[in-house]
């Protein structure tokens, strides 16, 4: 479609003050960069309980439809066989209905430098809704049966064919009035294969079990400060078969365990 042409029209049989508006684009663009005391994916630390720089730049289309990147830097249980980084393509499409926003999607998981079979491609479809001072998500993200998702481990199930695997979640969160903090909380459920994974990670490594957060953020002009206390219900016990890659080698400690995690980042 060419919007320019569309614009030149628009202006051609404008009234005056109506050609006198800026034209709206149909493109926009939005990103955000932050430094994080310990990266945790679904609880889980992809750093080795390390600091990491991440970064993410999103397109949308006035349509609803968007794709975004991200990175991040990865350490210890998250290296997927030698990959230092981890690249997040995403493309989507954001629906209001009523006074809600359905988001469908993709993410495709991709560890540049590392060994082979440890990308993989997950949908997902989140709804949210405002009421008051309150927004609420709910999200479920399904991942096919790929090699990457595969039971690769020291337990007796490990046959390294493909799996699949779920993960649901819900977010909340609520500025307080007054102040420009927002509390937030977070819980995760995920179901999957047990085991390592590829190169000793895996999506849900003790093959089911719950995250959650709860924090807040302090948004100072474009620079956002935020706190969370983050844990898992993954027991010693569950952890045993995974180890020593399930522990950290900072000081022995699980890489699912509770821990307060800090973080400062920026928008435009």
């Amino acid at each position: 479609m060419n919007y320019r042409l569309l614009a030149l029209a628009a202006g051609l049989f404008a009234t005056p003050a109506l050609a006198q508006e800026a034209p709206t684009k149909p493109f926009t663009v939005s990103g955000s960069a932050a430094l994080v005391s310990d990266y945790r994916f679904r609880g889980v630390s992809q750093t080795d309980k390390h600091m990491a720089v991440q970064g993410g730049l999103t397109v949308t289309h006035e349509t609803g439809l968007y794709a975004a990147v991200w990175g991040s830097n990865l350490a210890g249980w998250g290296t997927f066989g030698g990959s230092n980084m981890e690249l997040d393509l995403v493309g989507g499409y954001k629906l209001p209905v009523g006074g809600a926003t359905i988001d469908a999607g993709l993410t495709w998981y991709m560890y540049p430098g590392g060994a082979s079979n440890t990308d993989f491609a997950e949908p997902y479809v989140k709804v949210s809704s405002t009421l008051g001072p309150v927004t609420a998500l709910v999200g479920v993200a399904y991942a096919p049966k790929q090699q990457a998702l595969g039971n690769y481990s020291n337990t007796p199930y490990s046959r390294g064919q493909k799996e699949d695997n779920l993960y649901v979640w819900g977010d909340a969160s609520m500025g307080i009035p007054g102040t420009p903090v927002t509390a937030k909380a977070h819980l995760g459920y995920s179901h999957g294969n047990p085991g390592l994974g590829p190169n000793g990670t895996s999506v849900t490594p003790t093959g089911e079990y719950l995250d959650w957060l709860i924090g807040a953020d302090v948004v100072l002009g474009p620079v956002t400060l935020g706190f969370a206390y983050v844990d898992t219900d993954i027991s010693k016990r569950e952890s045993a078969y995974l180890q020593p890659n399930f522990s950290s080698t900072k000081n022995g400690s699980s890489i699912a365990g509770s821990r307060a995690i800090f973080s400062v980042g920026a928008s435009f």
